[in-house]
């Protein structure tokens, strides 16, 4: 397939489908509920039968709101909209009501789905003054709901015999496709519009990685993380490239039981989940005992010399070849069996995990990338992981290092610009190139990230986080003059207080059911758990403040490291 000169998202898929000698094979499967399977044929179908009713009410380039968790009818909504002219706005399903507010009034949505009444439970209280709104759409039927909408269930049965009219979209390349809104420096999120053109071009790079990888006709990828994320949104686009069979799994609780339910030889995660099964196998490891534990210890030192590119002498390669089978055969088969890959973004992946990963057999590539460059910039190819990496540029991309060491993206993948923001979009889009706020160096054409520029925080699970909304929400309490957010690749969000010269008596039972309350009003993963205080106030005097009194951030976390470290202890 060659996609430089395909327009458009739905264009691939169409082109793919016509492909399709065998197109009742299944597509998408949902494990835990084996009646949600569509083949090729129903996907097809139920995307124009979605797109037609869409057409009924919408116009090019009218938003459309998507809560859903990951199932077929995402992945089916997503195109309908697209394939109707729309664009696609993602949000996640654990986003606070505020939130959803904030994003209902800049994007001005014509249309919302939501999947279940869990979800419209949570925006049926502010979508009641909001004219914009013209349909709901719902795949499961929403009980005692008073308002109109469609259940794209019952759509289906009143339209089983009907033939319908196969529309094309007329989108180009250049035209927007999503936006995916993420966490801005000033609080409030940014939709970050991206073109169908980027993701295609994205797919473009992917493609040149899974090449060596991909030998079935229908390779099988596992999707778990949120289709709302820009990563498997992107994703799953890729899967379409491959014609993959696509299974969407239960949870992450459930992710390697589902790994075996469907043995894929492809899976995308972001480092939580590699951090998590380094634990556990790691875990399993020590409590071997006698000839086992010596095998997995010659095990791990071979794998660990073959990924530093060390040589093996002719006695250590046997040694290896055996343990292939003894030892990394059956650690691969408790994930299916038949795993070519993983591969890690949205986060940076601990140089350790890496390491152990690729050392017992399970590849794993870490990529880079931004929710606005569609959004992978680079990733390691799996005949050279260097694990300190991020791997070479995808093609297409222009990357280059600034005069102070940030890293600027040029061409199609980089963003549209922020929705409704061009003050931001200036800010970060100069000449065309892309400041990203990330810190590296190339060598030999190969990127290492080594610092952060921007106040963002991203958790193991590849969310951005603005630490300054959240502090903003802290200061607002009385007792709380100023707070600094700490959490970056940490499993939950901490605080540094400095309290109010008035409340200096106040006990931390008292701050702790404060917060408590705050974060009611906070996703879950903005949560603070945990904080401690101090005594000392940032000033322009003592160097925490700028002179416009803005927070020296990085020196204050250097300056109490050690405080914000223990309360992960």
């Amino acid at each position: 397939m060659n996609l430089e000169q395909i327009n458009n998202l739905t264009e691939l898929f169409f082109d793919q489908f016509n492909k399709q000698i065998d197109k009742d094979k299944i597509l998408l499967s949902t494990l835990g509920d084996k009646r949600k399977n569509y083949s090729w044929q129903e996907t097809h179908d139920f995307i124009n039968l979605v797109s037609n009713e869409l057409r009924k009410v919408i116009s090019k380039g009218d938003r459309c709101l998507l809560i859903s968790e990951n199932r077929p009818e995402w992945f089916i909504t997503d195109l309908s909209i697209m394939l109707s002219d729309g664009i696609t706005v993602p949000a996640y399903t654990t986003y606070a009501e505020n939130d959803y507010n904030y994003i209902l009034n800049d994007c001005t949505p014509s249309i919302i789905f939501v999947s279940n009444i869990e979800q419209f439970n949570k925006l049926k209280n502010i979508i009641k003054d909001k004219k914009f709104i013209k349909k709901i759409f719902s795949f499961e039927k929403l009980p005692n709901v008073e308002i109109e909408y469609i259940n794209l269930e019952e759509l289906i049965q009143s339209n089983i015999k009907k033939k319908l009219p196969l529309h094309k979209s007329l989108a180009s390349r250049k035209d927007a496709s999503c936006i995916i809104y993420t966490s801005g420096t000033q609080g409030n999120p940014k939709g970050v519009i991206l073109s169908h053109g980027g993701i295609l071009n994205n797919c473009e790079g992917a493609i040149d990685i899974l090449r060596p990888l991909l030998s079935e006709e229908h390779p099988r990828f596992l999707t778990w993380l949120p289709l709302s994320h820009s990563y498997e949104h992107t994703v799953q686009f890729v899967q379409i490239t491959v014609a993959a069979r696509i299974f969407y799994a239960e949870s992450i609780d459930k992710l390697v039981k589902n790994m075996g339910d469907c043995s894929p030889e492809i899976m995308t995660a972001v480092p939580r989940f590699y951090q998590n099964l380094y634990q556990k196998i790691n875990a399993s490891f020590k409590k071997a005992k006698g000839l086992k534990k010596k095998l997995i210890l010659k095990m791990l030192e071979l794998g660990l010399k073959k990924i530093k590119k060390e040589e093996l002498n002719l006695f250590e390669k046997i040694q290896d070849s055996i343990l292939e089978k003894l030892v990394r055969k059956k650690i691969k088969s408790q994930f299916g069996g038949s795993l070519k890959t993983f591969v890690s973004g949205g986060g940076a992946l601990d140089k350790e995990v890496g390491y152990f990963l690729n050392a017992i057999g399970l590849p794993t590539l870490q990529g880079y990338g931004l929710t606005e460059t569609s959004p992978v910039v680079s990733c390691n190819p799996i005949d050279d992981i260097r694990i300190d990496t991020v791997g070479p540029p995808f093609k297409g991309n222009q990357v280059k290092i600034a005069g102070d060491g940030e890293i600027l993206v040029k061409g199609e993948n980089v963003m549209l610009g922020y929705w409704n923001n061009q003050k931001e979009t200036e800010k970060v889009l100069i000449d065309g190139w892309l400041h990203t706020g990330d810190i590296g160096v190339f060598e030999k054409n190969f990127l290492k990230i080594t610092d952060r520029k921007k106040d963002i925080i991203i958790t193991p699970g590849g969310d951005n986080i603005s630490p300054l909304k959240i502090e903003n929400e802290l200061v607002n309490l009385e007792f709380i003059e100023q707070s600094v957010v700490y959490g970056d690749n940490k499993p939950y969000l901490v605080a540094l207080l400095v309290l109010n010269d008035e409340f200096i008596n106040i006990t931390n039972e008292e701050i702790q059911n404060a917060i408590s309350s705050l974060n009611n009003n906070l996703s879950k993963i903005e949560n603070i758990k945990k904080f401690f205080v101090i005594k000392e106030k940032f000033s322009i005097e003592n160097g925490m403040l700028t002179p416009t009194l803005k927070l020296k951030r990085y020196k204050i976390i250097n300056k109490y490291k050690n405080n914000f470290e223990k309360l992960y202890n």
